[in-house]
């Protein structure tokens, strides 16, 4: 009877043992910089910026991507980034003014120390993105684009939703993205704004590969349907991994691509709390 059991208890131990072998053999899945995005802290900034940098830094975040809040010089802000031990990657810049006046952007950025500059928007009538206004974006992208990269800088463009209606065999943002020079423009990805916009995040990082360089970490709350106007309630704005967005997924597929820099953005006004959860679940995800 003891030697016919032996074996099954024995077996148990093994198979319990390589259990615990594996599970312990899980690496993060997110191994990069904390990051986030200035306008998470766009209540804060106003009313003190030096505090508000306090609070980044204690969350433990060592890059930002923005710029300097009003009432601070680039040269200040850069100052009290650096005393905080906070880089800045990639600023913004909206869309007329890199269009008008790009020699600014430029200066702008090299005094942050960034290597990217993002824009948000293209300029449209309201719900109603249109191929005419995809064409304007790739010619000003494309001429924009050379210029920054003559100095050492890329562009590249957030999506905001509005972007994926549909266009001959794809979307108007497939559009923007074959018709732009791959060596003077590239994209940062939000991966809140595809999902909302009717795109898959994870299938559309496969599909363009290294023209993605940045992302913004935000999740979109389930049960919540998306449209073309790259807007939502900020209600809607949940903590990673709560809402639609396969996070894992997207994170492997990000990684597998190249990008390297990640910007938690909250916009909802629980940025307090979410952020902090947020940055919990990244800590936590495996693979």
């Amino acid at each position: 009877m003891v030697k016919s059991v032996y074996p099954v208890y024995l077996l148990l131990a093994l198979s319990f043992a390589g259990y615990t072998t594996s599970a312990q053999s899980k690496k993060p899945l997110y191994t990069f910089p904390l990051g986030v995005e200035s306008y998470t802290y766009r209540a804060y900034f106003p009313k003190d910026v030096a505090a508000t940098l306090d609070t980044i830094k204690a969350l433990g975040f060592t890059e930002l991507e923005g710029g300097a809040p009003k009432g601070v010089t680039t040269e200040e802000f850069r100052k009290m980034l650096d005393e905080r031990g906070i880089k800045v990657p990639a600023t913004g810049a909206g869309y007329e003014q890199i269009v008008k006046d790009p020699e600014s952007v430029i200066k702008n950025a090299k005094t942050l120390g960034a290597s990217y500059v993002m824009v948000a928007w293209i300029p449209h009538e309201k719900s109603n993105f249109t191929i005419d206004n995809a064409k304007k974006a790739v010619n000003d992208f494309n001429r924009v684009g050379k210029i920054l990269n003559d100095n050492g800088l890329t562009l590249c463009y957030h999506n905001h939703g509005y972007e994926f209606g549909p266009y001959q065999n794809g979307t108007l943002f497939d559009y923007i993205v074959q018709n732009t020079n791959p060596k003077y423009v590239s994209f940062e990805m939000d991966i809140l704004w595809a999902q909302h916009g009717g795109a898959d995040p994870v299938k559309l990082l496969n599909k363009y590969g290294s023209r993605w360089k940045l992302m913004h970490l935000k999740d979109l709350k389930k049960g919540v349907k998306g449209d073309l106007s790259g807007g939502t309630a900020p209600e809607n704005d949940v903590v990673l991994g709560a809402g639609q967005v396969d996070m894992p997924g997207v994170l492997k597929a990000a990684k597998k691509v190249g990008i390297k820099h990640y910007f938690i953005e909250d916009e909802s006004n629980h940025e307090d709390v979410q952020v902090r959860q947020s940055i919990a679940y990244l800590k936590n995800l495996k693979d």
